[in-house]
């Protein structure tokens, strides 16, 4: 039985319990799953639009080997391991519905981790266990003890770490960072990031917010893992996930690993975070998301630097925009502004400071892999870029001001927020590790 067989089996029958099939043997296919010496082995754990994104982005790379893919859709599964088989011109590729029988594969090196965000903690600390080196997606965590726990075992393990902020490793960026950061614009103030607001829903009509039974390629109670059980519906699952905040956080936390993680690169914030923060978010009355639809989150950090966070507000420019003593500077992607405008044209010389250089995110991290050298986007970077997002969120739904402390990150005088910190995890899911 070869792959496409053994999925449209999937697919067609009944599963009504939903067995989780293994890992295709390499005996079965035929074929060694074992890449030539000298490259490395790569897993893919979640192959929705991200996951396959990122797939293709290590296809191109010549010593990556891709053997193995996972996904809870048996649909998103067989697109997956087509690609994957298409590109070696054979049928190599493994598939499991578990991503735990893929992290037991001793002959994997990395993975590639792009689930939803309620599945990012788990994920990466059993990736990290295993002694697997984790290329995953943004925001690092759906919250910020969460962040705390994954990176305390990425450092455990001694993992290689990147993070889906690809945005360090475009010129533009990097440029916009390296003003700011060589005081062209003098000591900077206040920071605006802008983000975007309401919600993106995919396949909009009426049909997919009708609760129903689960189709038989996906096993929903798999899918919602640790997030509290609920009744199903198209419209729950597959991109919209992320306006629930049981699975995501909205636009502010899809976004906030990348703006606010650049805002942070500028001013050499990557180890630490704000003091206080207090938001205010428009929430919908009704219907299946809870996410905020319009927002604005203020924060303030030390040395009296003031963010502001905001989204469906047009006084804050979509980007980030240091404003500095002397001038700003804004960046997006795709544009970067200045004023005065001479600073378009600025060259930095020995004695400045040059950030860490990345032109390709993937290609990076897998040079890592191999030197054992830190990414360009490092667990505790990506941690600290959202945990604006996560107090924000905390400071939002409670409706008032939050003192926290970034060195031993916690919330100063709040028992309800301080809860907000973590949740509960549906049994029988923990982050182990």
């Amino acid at each position: 039985m070869n792959r496409r067989q053994f999925l449209s089996q999937s697919i067609q029958s009944a599963a009504s319990a939903l067995i989780l099939p293994s890992i295709v043997p390499s005996t079965v296919l035929g074929k060694t799953a074992i890449p030539p010496s000298g490259k490395i082995v790569l897993g893919c754990i979640g192959t929705g639009g991200q996951g396959i994104g990122n797939m293709q982005s290590f296809l191109q790379l010549d010593d990556v080997r891709i053997v193995a893919v996972c996904d809870v859709d048996v649909k998103h599964l067989q697109e997956a391991g087509e690609i994957v088989d298409a590109h070696y011109g054979n049928r190599g590729c493994a598939a499991t519905r578990d991503f735990r029988e893929l992290l037991a594969r001793d002959d994997i090196d990395a993975v590639s981790i792009a689930t939803p965000d309620h599945w990012h903690g788990i994920v990466g600390v059993h990736a990290a266990g295993s002694g697997k080196d984790i290329y995953g997606e943004k925001p690092l965590t759906h919250n910020l003890a969460e962040g705390r726990a994954l990176c305390d075992a990425v450092r455990r393990h001694g993992r290689i770490w990147q993070t889906g902020s690809w945005q360090r490793s475009v010129d533009n960026f990097r440029f916009a960072c390296e003003l700011v950061r060589n005081g062209r614009i003098g000591r900077v103030r206040r920071v605006e990031v802008g983000l975007p607001s309401g919600y993106s829903i995919q396949k909009p009509d009426g049909d997919i917010y009708r609760i129903q039974t689960p189709p038989a390629e996906l096993d929903y109670d798999f899918w919602l893992g640790p997030a509290p059980e609920t009744p199903y519906f198209p419209g729950r699952t597959h991109w919209n996930w992320r306006w629930n905040l049981d699975y995501g956080g909205g636009q502010l936390l899809d976004w906030v690993g990348h703006h606010v993680d650049i805002a942070h690169w500028a001013l050499g914030l990557d180890g630490t975070g704000p003091l206080e923060i207090e938001g205010k978010g428009e929430y919908p009355a009704d219907g299946p998301f809870n996410s905020a639809t319009k927002y604005r989150i203020n924060t303030r950090y030390r040395d009296g630097l003031d963010m502001v966070i905001a989204g469906g507000h047009p006084d804050i420019r979509f980007g980030t925009k240091w404003i500095g003593e002397s001038g700003w500077v804004w960046v997006t992607r795709g544009d970067t502004d200045a004023d005065p405008k001479s600073l378009m044209r600025e060259r930095f010389g020995s004695g400045d400071v040059r950030l860490y250089y990345s032109d390709n995110h993937h290609r990076n991290f897998i040079d890592c892999v191999k030197s054992r050298k830190e990414t360009i986007t490092p667990c505790e970077t990506a941690h600290r870029s959202a945990t604006p997002g996560h107090l924000g969120q905390i400071a939002m739904r409670l409706g008032r001001k939050i003192a926290f402390n970034p060195d031993t990150e916690e919330i100063l005088n709040d028992p309800d927020a301080t809860r907000m910190l973590s949740r509960p995890m549906r049994s029988p899911w923990g982050l182990g590790g």
